[in-house]
């Protein structure tokens, strides 16, 4: 499993919703999940990020992809740069054609990986809508311990989890 950056240029066009265009720009083959309403606002979100802070560009959203079945599955990665006391937070989703295959578990624990190599970043966190059971599955069993709730502006309520980088790996 690997974690695709994809351009400025790849990211504007999946916001947009135009395969073809984010296609051209990317490194790799994507799917239609990527381009479709579930992923759009993601990628409109990190585009302007972008734009705005260039800089930010390798930590923020890549496509997951099976380099053995030559295949992207779906979207993982921080929401941007750590923060001033070094905490990252992960987001992720998985095509549904492709999950209930270890992808989510990969893509978390590559970004843990990574986390882990970074000399800024000391928390990793993560945002979990009450229902989403799978998801606050994977945290929990990567070692993630709940320490509160927020509302976010477009998922509304989540339990924030949270694990000090390298613990699990280290």
């Amino acid at each position: 499993m690997e974690l695709v950056e994809l351009s400025p240029a790849a990211l504007r066009a999946l916001a947009d919703g135009d395969l073809a265009a984010a296609e051209a720009a990317a490194p790799v083959p994507l799917s239609p999940y990527l381009a479709g309403p579930e992923c759009r606002w993601v990628w409109g979100i990190r585009a302007e990020q972008v734009g705005t802070d260039p800089a930010s560009a390798r930590w923020i959203t890549r496509v997951v992809r099976d380099p053995d079945r030559q295949l992207t599955v779906g979207r993982a990665g921080f929401h941007g740069p750590p923060d001033a006391s070094g905490t990252v937070e992960v987001g992720y989703s998985i095509d549904p054609e492709h999950r209930r295959r270890g992808y989510a578990r990969a893509a978390l624990r590559a970004l843990l990986a990574w986390a882990a190599d970074e000399p800024a970043v000391t928390t990793v966190r993560a945002a979990v809508a009450p229902a989403n059971v799978a998801s606050r599955d994977l945290v929990l069993a990567e070692g993630f311990r709940a320490v509160g709730e927020q509302i976010d502006e477009e998922d509304g309520p989540e339990i924030v989890y949270e694990v000090a980088a390298g613990t699990r790996l280290r």
